[in-house]
């Protein structure tokens, strides 16, 4: 199975159904990096967020206290009490002010949640098209390279097992570039998946630890 030779060959068909899956394993890699670098800093982050917020003495001290700290956390922590803030200052000036404290601090913890937590779905979408369609694209360039491999062999009149292996086996070889492409860009999706539910299980007990302790803030 000589890869030269396919190229040689110039079926642009067959080019193009390689140049793409090149493409695609070059996204899924670049996404898994970029992804996989991008988790491990926001649970790091986290970690260092979590320890000096609940060690400060006030909240008004642990939000001023991480201001430098780039984690969802903070994020989520700065605009929650920025919204318990404008609640007290602004109370009732407009109608979606009109509401317990609660509700409002429910709305807004929920929109902060969904806003830190966003950036970290970009690039499954992807993964997800890459791995489904991988496959498929594969199977297309070796149904292409079989049909005009059986044309050559019966136009030159040589039907033996020798003549029809070789470059049967050579168009076997989208199939397998197809699955090296799909396999790892299936189970990265898979890993981040998960990776993003567990960020978000632990922002959420964050956000509900940080609403009580804002509905229970005396200024």
């Amino acid at each position: 199975m000589d890869l030269q030779h396919i190229f040689a060959q110039n079926d642009y068909v067959l080019l193009s159904v390689f140049f793409i899956l090149v493409a695609m394993s070059i996204i899924t890699w670049v996404v898994i990096v970029i992804r996989t670098v991008k988790f491990f800093l926001a649970r790091r982050e986290n970690i260092r967020f979590s320890k000096t917020f609940w060690r400060a003495g006030s909240l008004k001290e642990a939000v001023d206290s991480v201001e430098d700290i780039a984690a969802p956390m903070a994020q989520v922590a700065r605009e929650s009490f920025s919204a318990q803030r404008d609640y007290n200052r602004q109370k009732y000036s407009h109608l979606h002010d009109a509401v317990p404290l609660n509700e409002y601090l429910t709305r807004h913890i929920r929109f902060a949640l969904s806003k830190s937590l966003r950036p970290f779905d970009s690039g499954l979408t992807a993964l997800a098209s890459i791995g489904a369609t991988a496959p498929f694209i594969g199977l297309f360039g070796t149904v292409w390279g079989i049909y005009h491999a059986l044309i050559n062999i019966g136009m030159a009149g040589q039907m033996t097992i020798a003549a029809v292996a070789g470059p049967i086996g050579e168009a076997l070889i989208a199939t397998a570039a197809g699955l090296f492409v799909a396999i790892p860009a299936v189970l990265a999706y898979n890993a981040l998946v998960r990776a993003n539910k567990n960020l978000a299980q632990d922002m959420d007990s964050f956000a509900h630890d940080l609403h009580v302790q804002l509905l229970n803030e005396r200024e």
